[in-house]
């Protein structure tokens, strides 16, 4: 009952959003609506087997009230078949001043690739950092500051209740989380990132650790971050995760304007998600992998409206002892990702 109230009252807001936006007034105030569908088909030559899925369906309001006060929010109709609200937030930017402000729910700010929005991403699927290891949205307040002309740097940070996306009203603590991170610019095309952020999934502190760097023009995209989780008190092993790829993208004439062809390693050591299990331990809930993916992208549209078609081929590799799950086997991926 809960989501079908969510999902009316959201659906009511987007309709009244493109009412207002399809009016004579063009005011810089007026809400902007945008989605992203992500449809994809995945066939697992191992064991003979495919599915298709609807992956992402996501729609999203945002504008400004005055200019410094602005706001988003944005729900997932199809989050792996789940409804999802994900940004309910309102940000205070002073005017002048390279700050702002954030309270609400939002992602938090650590590491690259677990901070991309579907629409942003490269390949079919999340890196391990990006889907198990990093992978955090959460309640509270968040700043950020941005300074230095010839080297500009961004310091993000922010407290967070720790509550996850769901379970906000009756939560009340004294252990909050935080995250703190910090982005660099080199030369226009280099940018370095560091992060660190605390969670306390039940009684447990996890610090995780980020560092990584890439490398953008419009022809090239070459990436690498590393990720370290501890866990207190030594409940579990402490998690190493790896992501690297590289993407080189041309131009075409017709039918589409560009093609990328791209390849990435990930590794995640054997990973706790910090809830325990009936015996009071920590267990792996993802067992040690590493996985190599090769693939090519068609590029549709422009800047505000576009669309990729992703074919991405998924090469595992486990422990002998290790029986992977349905979905973390070798894979083909074909999936069409609109954005409008």
């Amino acid at each position: 009952m809960k989501k079908s109230k969510l999902l009316l009252l959201f659906l009511l807001l987007a309709k009244g959003a493109i009412a207002v936006c399809n009016a004579q007034d063009k005011s810089s105030y007026l809400p902007e609506l945008h989605g992203t569908i992500r449809a994809k088909y995945e066939y697992a030559p191992q064991i003979n087997r495919g599915r298709s899925e609807v992956r992402n369906a996501r729609l999203s309001v945002n504008g400004k009230i005055i200019p410094q006060i602005t706001y988003k929010a944005e729900i997932d109709l199809s989050d792996e078949g789940k409804i999802k609200m994900l940004d309910a937030y309102a940000r205070f930017s002073p005017t002048n001043a390279p700050a702002s402000i954030t309270l609400g729910q939002m992602r938090v700010p650590f590491t690259i690739d677990a901070h991309r929005s579907p629409h942003q991403q490269y390949f079919a699927n999340r890196s391990f950092i990006a889907k198990q290891v990093g992978n955090v949205r959460d309640v509270g307040v968040a700043a950020a500051y941005s300074f230095g002309e010839t080297v500009p740097v961004t310091v993000e940070g922010g407290i967070f209740n720790g509550s996850g996306l769901t379970n906000q009203k009756d939560y009340w603590t004294k252990s909050y989380n935080f995250s703190v991170k910090t982005t660099v610019k080199f030369l226009e095309r280099f940018t370095a990132v560091g992060s660190v952020q605390k969670t306390r999934p039940e009684d447990i502190n996890i610090i995780m650790w980020n560092a990584g760097a890439y490398y953008h023009t419009p022809h090239w995209h070459i990436e690498a971050e590393y990720l370290r989780k501890n866990y207190s008190g030594g409940a579990f092993s402490g998690v190493n995760a790896i992501d690297a790829f590289a993407c080189r993208r041309f131009l075409v004439r017709k039918y589409a304007n560009g093609i990328s062809v791209l390849a990435r390693y990930d590794y995640m050591s054997d990973h706790s998600d910090g809830i325990k299990d009936e015996n009071g331990s920590l267990t792996a809930n993802d067992k040690e992998r590493h996985r190599l993916t090769f693939g090519t992208t068609l590029h549709f549209g422009t800047k505000k409206l576009f669309a990729d078609l992703r074919v991405n081929y998924e090469k595992y590799f486990y422990k002998q002892s290790v029986t992977p799950s349905m979905s973390e086997r070798d894979k083909i991926v074909v999936e069409l990702m609109c954005r409008f």
